[in-house]
């Protein structure tokens, strides 16, 4: 095999390595996130709704879509202020009010045959030693629950499913085809890889014409 050839079965090599990680990836799992709102911004919970138990003024969200993991979840859109989401339910002595906003997603998160509701928010009022999952049954039902606990459904959306997984050529994460996040680090590193191989190979392969 001659020097050039041998340059170039060395990047084909290397095209076919990049390609076939890229068609194992999935694009995650279809499920409903669950998040707490810290001053002007949304922050993934650390514990489950079912666990947490906000204090009177607290706001939580949750949001239904298609995400990897924490740090790629999609945040819960629309607005998120206790005084406007509560402003119709006032206070009560031996209670507490939990505002709730609920963001069902978009089309290319929804299952198939489905149609997400418009983002809403809610004002629960429970008693004071309440959970999450109790304020959110109070104020969003019905909600579904698979047999280990994990939330499926709020206000009956969606009607079936409990977060399968989704195939990267199903349904593209929302998040990954946002035009404000930045580009993915993952052709800029496969082509960087490409491109030190081919200058190794090329190196090589002029090494040895000059011998």
């Amino acid at each position: 095999m001659t020097p050039v050839r041998r340059a170039a079965a060395v990047l084909v090599a290397a095209l076919l390595v990049l390609g076939a990680a890229a068609e194992a990836r999935a694009a995650g799992y279809r499920y409903w996130s669950f998040w707490d709102r810290s001053g002007d911004r949304w922050t993934y919970a650390t514990q489950g709704p079912a666990s947490e138990r906000p204090d009177d003024g607290s706001v939580r969200g949750f949001r239904f879509a298609v995400s990897a993991d924490s740090s790629d979840a999609d945040r819960p859109r629309g607005a998120a202020d206790f005084g406007s989401i509560c402003a119709k339910t006032p206070a009560k002595a031996g209670t507490k009010r939990v505002a709730l906003v609920l963001d069902f997603g978009t089309r290319a998160d929804a299952p198939s045959g489905e149609s997400p509701p418009a983002t809403r928010a809610v004002c629960a009022r429970v008693s004071p030693d309440a959970s999450t999952a109790e304020a959110l049954a109070e104020a969003a039902g019905p909600l579904r629950y698979d047999s280990n606990a994990l939330l499926c459904a709020i206000a009956g959306y969606p009607a079936r499913g409990c977060g399968e997984q989704v195939a990267a050529d199903e349904k593209p994460s929302p998040r990954a085809a946002r035009k404000d996040d930045g580009p993915s680090l993952g052709l800029p590193l496969g082509t960087g890889v490409v491109a030190v191989l081919a200058g190794a190979a090329f190196w090589q392969a002029r090494r040895r014409r000059d011998a």
